[in-house]
């Protein structure tokens, strides 16, 4: 186990003050009464030890309760207080637990332990600069108090309080040499000046006073990729590696190294290595990849994966991955390749299946995709998903009767899928069977009351029919809570407003539907509608023709509507 440095200065000690500043610790004080007293019922040292058994069985309502009663027996004991605030810390109810470190403040405005928890408590309620000032209080009044200095340094960084915070870790430091923590704080420091030398100098000081600390190595990592420094990079990687040989992430990042500077026989035996435990680790190795992917690092994606696959030629985790990599480089006939490879027991399986029929489909052989699903549900007859997909494919090509049988024999075996329901709904709709087409969407809405698509569809379309307009709009809005800045639902809004002939509340969302979606034929129309009904011919001749521009089809309408407004 390597020792990791906390993530913010003062999440970090929070959490080690607060498990560590209780009673039991304290009881042991000879100035604190409650030592004294007796182990017999009806004491408040009875009640204290209740409190910790109902502790340490959760019962943290029974511990406050035996608290308070040990606190009634003794009212003087601030240790008791401080114990009720942290049960109280533990219920994330602060008011009480202030109020209960402010009574023990009350009695000893000096303590240093009650501040401290004082302190943690005013952060985590994000009162960050009345923590500062309990912080500055407490190492006023003992300057040993190191950790206090930690603190106190996180919530100035916290606040971006820079130089702040550089002045209270060198403060530290001056009592402590020895605070790794602080050397490793002042390195973020200089990180963020660019001060490059001063912070590469604090992160080897911190690893010097510990050298299992990972967390500056990492950092150090950071620095050198920022000056293209590959000696330096390579000899970090190589210690982390050396102190934590199970570290994944740092070996792919090594072995990419080796590999981009000639050193591949190095950079193929991590990979293989790598490979060869690839099922144990894949969550990591997969997390890696997709980081490579979000950055657009297709081609190192694609070496490591690769070299991974040479430890682990049979991985159809592995070839799924290569198949997304390729994939994102748009290398589609390497990427079909890899997904293909992608055994049917795998949990990657449906993905690259779906994978290889969309590759299909964006080459423009929607048929072959077809086929493609066919011939895997030979395979898997039951399988829904494959269903749903073939089904959508089949609506592609205006296949209703065959999509509705396929999507019919999906639900049939998953009825609890409202996409299912939504896309047989669609095919629907696009065969004209427009009341068949409403019924799915309702089945949809039952199933998922916040299938946005599903309200906006029925709402739109009993708009466009004409009927039931008030439920139209109820719909609409509702569709709308789940999707607020979607502007298709945003139009159907406009639309339902138009046929209620409230032409001016139809204006203002139709323009702000086409500031959402500017270049959709059919809201661009509505728009020139609404500027028409609202006696603006100028701004509906121009809107009409923006339409006319971007739209394929049904052109004859909106061309007759130009001519009528020219001839004005």
């Amino acid at each position: 186990m390597y020792k990791l440095l906390f993530k913010t200065a003062a999440v970090a000690l929070a959490f080690s003050f607060f498990s560590s500043c209780t009673f039991s610790q304290e009881i042991k004080k000879p100035a604190e009464k409650i030592a004294q007293f007796s182990d017999a019922p009806g004491n408040a040292y009875y009640y204290y030890t209740e409190a910790q058994l109902a502790k340490t069985r959760g019962q943290l309502d029974h511990a406050v309760y035996y608290t308070k009663k040990a606190i009634e027996l003794d009212p003087d004991s601030i240790y008791l207080k401080r114990d009720l605030a942290l049960i109280f810390v533990q219920q994330k109810n602060l008011v009480a637990a202030l109020a209960s470190v402010e009574q023990a403040l009350a009695q000893s405005p000096e303590d240093i332990e009650t501040l401290i928890l004082y302190g943690q408590i005013k952060q985590r309620q994000n009162d960050l600069d009345e923590a500062a000032r309990a912080y500055h209080k407490v190492i006023s009044l003992d300057a040993g108090q190191h950790k206090t200095y930690l603190l106190l340094g996180g919530i100035y960084l916290q606040q971006k309080r820079e130089a702040e915070a550089f002045k209270i870790f060198e403060q530290l430091l001056s009592r402590d040499p020895n605070s790794y923590t602080a050397y490793f704080f002042l390195g973020k420091i200089h990180v963020n000046r660019g001060d490059f030398k001063a912070a590469e100098a604090s992160f080897k000081k911190a690893l010097a006073i510990d050298s299992s600390l990972l967390e500056p190595r990492f950092e150090l990592l950071n620095l050198y990729k920022s000056q293209g420094n590959t000696k330096k990079l390579l000899l970090t990687y190589e210690e982390i590696l050396r102190k934590n040989p199970s570290d994944s992430r740092s070996a792919m990042e090594l072995a990419l190294l080796y590999h981009q500077n000639g050193r591949k026989k190095e950079a193929n035996a991590i990979f293989k290595s790598l490979g060869s435990r690839s099922r144990e680790d894949f969550d990591i190795i997969l997390q890696i990849i997709q980081l490579y992917l979000e950055k657009d690092r297709n081609d190192e994606a694609i070496i490591v994966v690769n070299g991974l696959l040479a430890g682990a030629p049979d991985s159809s985790e592995l070839h799924h991955l290569s198949g997304v990599a390729f994939y994102s480089k748009k290398d589609k006939k390497k990427a079909m390749a890899q997904f293909s490879r992608v055994a049917a027991g795998s949990r990657f399986y449906k993905d690259a299946v779906v994978h290889i029929a969309f590759i299909y489909q964006e080459e423009k052989n929607t048929d072959k995709a077809i086929e493609y699903l066919k011939s895997v549900l030979e395979k898997s007859p039951d399988n829904s998903e494959f269903m749903y997909y073939l089904g959508t494919f089949y609506e592609e090509t205006n296949e209703y009767e065959k999509a509705e049988q396929v999507l019919k024999k999906a639900i049939a075996l998953d009825s609890d899928k409202a996409k299912f329901y939504f896309r047989l709904g669609v095919v629907y709709d696009k065969w004209g069977r427009k009341e068949t087409s409403m019924e799915q969407m309702r089945t949809v809405i039952e199933l998922d009351p916040k299938h946005a698509n599903a309200l906006n569809y029925l709402g739109y379309t009993y708009a466009d029919l004409g009927k039931n307009l008030d439920e139209a709009e109820r719909l609409v809005k509702e569709a709308l809570k789940y999707k607020p800045d979607d502007g298709y639902i945003t139009d159907s809004l406009g639309w339902v407003y138009y046929k209620k002939g409230e032409y001016k509340k139809a204006l203002g969302v139709l323009q702000r539907a086409v500031e959402l979606v500017p270049d959709d034929p059919v809201i661009l129309e509505h728009l020139g509608d609404a500027y028409r009904k609202n006696d603006d011919p100028r701004n509906a001749l121009k809107y009409y023709k923006r339409s006319l521009k971007v739209k394929d089809e049904d052109r004859d309408e909106l061309r007759q509507k130009i001519r009528e407004l020219e001839a004005q």
